[in-house]
């Protein structure tokens, strides 16, 4: 490649010369990273030690197959763990996962940037990390912990100023990022910025609408995790057993039959799953910090969504039901409209990330979890699902909430709070909700 390189034709020395820089800056990224990339996916038998001895016998296929399905299963044992101790390990297994995604996806770019010698890639993208997280956490803690912060002085300064210290924040990493830039390339290392800000972008900001989802109810947070989860072993079992017809050459192993049979078991998964957790205040309730016992709480009257309904059963299905009416929550028909998305639109981010896969020519993000890849593998599908969860509650759920208005209007100077009063009083007495007698006493 260097011999490749020294016979090129020169470009004439024009001007001052960046014309000779930018011709073969392109040339020198293209020709370094592909060599980079193996042009064949190595073989990576990743059974652990402890299983080798009991599935030597079987074949890939099935040795595979096994292996998924431990690793599965003790996943989803942990997160059902972590479900019971609350909250606020709830939010630190995301801030967890968020953090090793990141890191997985940027340790790619690293592989590539490092060849060059050039400085701080790798502190910078940690810097920037660290500088989004202050700020959406510091919108967090504004919003659900008001009362917090109205007693610490120091808080309501950070409060009061968060956007502007964060932006500042950032703006330190954007100067040392100016700062590093090396001659001959500029391009690669704008290219590399780029790359930081697009990660931050997916892992960050789902990771934290996914918080927003759990603070409207742990029931956002779990039926949405849990019905992907679901798709994803539905499509591999069905798949697995059943799969001949290829589904997108993204990804070779994904068929029709598995598409379409995680489909119906997610529907149905989601639509039970739901009336079982909807019965539950721990669940459905919304996750509000409590300032008299300095922990969350999770009790509240349930909201209408969450409430048993009859509902008529149409003519041409009460033969089949044998029944006029039935009941079930509101909730459940959500689900329906939540899984159907993690069954035909969620799989697409998983199929977007086989396609970053094969750019860069790897099989796996990383070999964190035997036979399933890295974080990010399992966790490709669950941020476009977060999103999609974010919206549909802003959408057709999300009401006022009196509970984070006064939050809000306790942290309000007195006189403030008293204009607020008058304003509030005057509209009730206008609307005949009260008696203007009554205020005057």
């Amino acid at each position: 490649m260097a011999e490749l390189r020294r016979r090129a034709p020169r470009e004439p020395d024009q001007d001052s010369g960046t014309d000779k820089e930018t011709s073969t800056e392109g040339k020198y990224v293209e020709d370094d990273i592909d060599s980079d990339i193996p042009d064949v996916l190595p073989f990576n038998d990743s059974t652990p030690e402890v299983l080798k001895p009991v599935l030597s016998g079987l074949s890939s296929r099935w040795k595979n197959w096994w292996i998924r399905g431990i690793f599965s299963l003790t996943m989803i044992s942990l997160f059902f763990f972590l479900i019971y101790m609350g909250p606020v390990m709830l939010i630190l297994l995301v801030s967890a996962i968020q953090v090793k995604c990141f890191q997985e996806i940027i340790s790619i770019g690293h592989r590539v940037y490092r060849s060059y010698e050039l400085p701080w890639f790798r502190t910078l993208s940690w810097y920037f990390l660290l500088c989004v997280n202050y700020f959406f956490y510091g919108e967090t803690l504004a919003d659900y912990f008001a009362t917090l912060v109205q007693r610490e002085e120091m808080l309501q300064f950070l409060i009061r100023y968060h956007r502007f210290i964060s932006f500042a924040f950032y703006l330190i990493g954007f100067c040392m990022f100016v700062l590093s830039l090396v001659k001959k390339h500029y391009r690669l290392q704008f290219y590399m910025f780029g790359w930081t800000h697009v990660t931050l972008l997916i892992t960050v900001t789902q990771s934290h609408l996914v918080i927003q989802n759990l603070f409207e109810g742990m029931i956002w947070f779990i039926v949405p995790i849990s019905i992907v989860i679901c798709n994803d072993i539905m499509a591999y079992i069905f798949g697995f057993f059943f799969g001949r017809t290829p589904l997108i050459k993204l990804s070779p192993k994904k068929t029709w039959e598995g598409f379409i049979g995680g489909f119906f078991m997610t529907v149905i998964f989601g639509f039970l799953f739901a009336y079982i957790l909807a019965q539950f205040q721990y669940f459905v309730c919304p996750v509000e910090y409590s300032s008299e016992t300095n922990s969350f709480s999770t009790k509240c009257e349930p909201s209408e969504i969450f409430r048993l309904h009859y509902y008529i059963v149409p003519a041409y299905l009460q033969p089949l039901l044998g029944r006029r009416t039935v009941s079930m929550y509101p909730f459940q028909i959500h689900s329906i409209a939540l899984s159907s998305f993690a069954s035909l639109i969620g799989p697409f981010g998983g199929f977007f990330a086989s396609g970053f896969k094969r750019a860069f020519k790897i099989k796996d993000f990383a070999d964190t979890i035997p036979g399933h890849g890295g974080i990010m593998d399992r966790s490709d599908c669950q941020y476009l699902m977060a999103t999609f969860v974010h919206v549909y509650i802003a959408s057709f759920i999300r009401g006022p909430n009196p509970s984070k208005v006064l939050q809000q209007l306790l942290v309000l100077h007195p006189e403030q709070q008293l204009n607020i009063y008058k304003a509030l009083r005057a509209h009730l007495i206008e609307k005949g909700m009260t008696d203007a007698a009554l205020h005057n006493q």
